[in-house]
């Protein structure tokens, strides 16, 4: 949402010659006297506007704040700036977020700067407003762009990392090293693994995300691995191992006939000439041994 700026004034042509035909800035006190209308925004030069905020802004120190005055001068301000706002945006052109977002967020940034800017300070108001602006916006990134929320440090870091990637990529005509990039910041090999891995977390793919086209894999969902529930038996099959090795021959052709070839009691009383009782109470017995070698050894 664009931020509000209340009782902004709706620009008009007036007879006033446009600004670089003027021998002079223009006079933004003859101009608000009575609040008439100033010439179109988009007609008034940089050189020409910076001239017209400083008048502006001596003007609105001798407002008070909330009346229509004060907020004609504030928003007229705004827009006489908005050329801060659209060149500070333009540094993150290559963010996945749109341009006008960026811009707005800007504005809301020039307009904290117009809130706090004193003339007395002998500072251009664009000096002093661009750090609040890009401020904002990177405020923005920050807070709103990342897809798990990650530390502020690694969040600057990842800004640090991708400057530093761009510069040496230029100077090297190739992709820095982690050694490399270290170097440059002023790091260890370990922070700058840990900045890269916090960079995944900027953002997030859909499982459902379709591949490139001259990607042969399928969806992202179908490459993630699944849980095997049959490792969880591995770590007893090794343990009795051991266990059923030292039991008596016949004890293991029951474990065998049961757990591997399926059989029941009965069929295995009558492979083995004995009653299914008998096969039953031999194998809780054969079973109690292994559990219980189980339980020395943990």
């Amino acid at each position: 949402m664009s931020p509000r700026l209340d009782a902004s004034p709706t620009p008009i042509a007036t007879s006033t010659p446009p600004p670089d035909q003027l021998d002079h800035p223009i006079d933004a006190l003859d101009l608000i006297e009575g609040l008439p209308e100033i010439p179109p925004y988009d007609e008034i030069g940089p050189v020409d506007a910076r001239a017209l905020s400083k008048t502006l802004f001596e003007r609105l120190e001798s407002l008070e704040e909330g009346t229509h005055e004060f907020a004609y001068v504030r928003n007229t301000l705004v827009e006489l700036n908005l050329a801060l706002v659209k060149f500070a945006a333009s540094r993150f052109r290559s963010r996945s977020e749109p341009m006008e977002d960026i811009i707005q967020v800007g504005t809301i940034g020039l307009i904290k700067a117009i809130d706090r800017f004193e003339l007395s300070r002998g500072v251009e108001f664009p000096t002093f407003a661009m750090p609040t602006i890009i401020g904002e916006i990177k405020r923005f990134f920050r807070d709103t762009s990342w897809s798990v929320r990650v530390p502020r440090r690694l969040q600057e870091l990842r800004l640090d990392l991708a400057k530093a990637g761009d510069e040496l990529a230029q100077q090297l005509d190739r992709a820095p090293t982690v050694a490399e990039l270290a170097e440059r910041l002023g790091l260890t090999n370990e922070e700058v693994v840990e900045g890269m891995a916090a960079s995944n977390a900027y953002t997030a793919s859909s499982l459902d995300a379709q591949p490139e086209e001259d990607d042969s894999e399928g969806a992202l969902a179908d490459r993630i691995g699944y849980e095997d529930h049959g490792l969880e038996g591995i770590e007893y099959i090794e343990s009795l191992k051991p266990l059923i090795a030292e039991l008596p021959p016949r004890d293991r052709k029951i474990l065998s006939l049961r757990f591997v070839a399926n059989m029941t009691q009965s069929e295995i009383g009558e492979e083995l000439g004995i009653s299914q009782m008998h096969v039953s109470r031999l194998l809780s017995r054969t079973l109690g041994r292994l559990r219980k070698g189980l339980t020395l050894e943990e």
